[in-house]
């Protein structure tokens, strides 16, 4: 009986509840498994007693994200963590946008601001400030160039607080054919959905948005399973994956490109897919008798 943690976070006003946790823990448990759902910040789990933990819905890394990484870091040398401590160290920065433009992998253009860096901010079109550490677009924003003086109150917000912000053009093709998330569950696609736009003109950075706007099944098309196995092929070290999502957009040639690669907590959507349970059961199990 293969024993295996699930690992969330404390419920808070700011923080979803997970549905699919419940669901995955009854499912894993009618499978033989001694499944359970815990939270990474817990001192008094023992991680070595458990034969793999699946990092779930730990939807407030990203404000303690030093402290999550350590976790992430002990937590793997105690027991096989899913997905690696060293995928999650690099993917809980954004920043690794840039690794995956240099592989050839088509993204989002994406310029990044640091503390103390010039305020350069575009003149000619839309675009969106967000830190390169971040979920569930908090703290992101979407200004049209008159908005600068906005923009500039934002960004003295995030590096007074230690952030490095993203600037990105904003993609229009949101608006006409939404956000597309690809799922990946042990090595191969699992399903699809699409989302409408999350950041709406005038909306205030710092006020709480609807993650996932008008969310429907997709299903994906070949140019974009395409751009999502080529991010995939260029995460480093990512032969150890269990699960990812590949958000997508079309840029301005009608094209996909990815606008996050998700490897750490991903929402797995699987009320909008429960057909998908059986086999994300299947491969956590798989990831567990290993």
């Amino acid at each position: 009986m293969p024993r295996i943690a699930l690992v969330t976070c404390r419920p808070g006003p700011d923080i979803s509840a997970d549905p699919d946790l419940p669901v995955l823990v009854a499912a894993l448990r009618g499978a033989g498994a001694d499944a359970r759902a815990v939270r990474w910040d817990d001192d008094s789990v023992d991680w070595s007693a458990c034969d793999l933990a699946v990092i779930r819905s730990t939807w407030d890394y990203s404000w303690r994200a030093a402290e999550f990484l350590d976790w992430a870091r002990r937590c793997g040398r105690a027991t096989r963590l899913a997905n690696p401590a060293a995928v999650v160290r690099w993917n809980a920065d954004k920043r690794y946008l840039g690794d995956l433009a240099a592989a050839g992998v088509p993204v989002v253009p994406t310029r990044y601001l640091a503390p103390g860096d010039a305020p350069d901010l575009p003149d000619g079109h839309e675009y969106v400030v967000k830190p390169t550490s971040g979920a569930g677009a908090r703290f992101a924003a979407r200004y049209t160039p008159d908005e600068h003086a906005t923009a500039l109150g934002q960004l003295a917000r995030l590096h007074a607080e230690g952030f490095t912000a993203m600037v990105q053009p904003y993609v229009r093709g949101i608006d006409v054919s939404g956000e597309r998330a690809l799922q990946f569950f042990g090595g191969r696609l699992l399903h699809a959905s699409r989302k409408g736009a999350v950041l709406t003109p005038g909306t205030p950075y710092d006020r709480r948005k609807t993650a996932h706007p008008g969310l429907e099944p997709w299903t994906p098309t070949p140019a974009e399973r395409a751009v999502a196995e080529h991010a995939l092929a260029a995460v480093p070290d990512g032969s150890g994956l269990l699960y990812a999502r590949v958000d997508l957009v079309d840029g301005e040639d009608g094209r996909p490109r990815v606008m996050e690669v998700e490897l750490v907590e991903p929402n797995l959507f699987l009320s909008l897919h429960p057909a998908s349970v059986p086999r994300v059961v299947e491969a956590v199990l798989a990831a567990a008798n290993r």
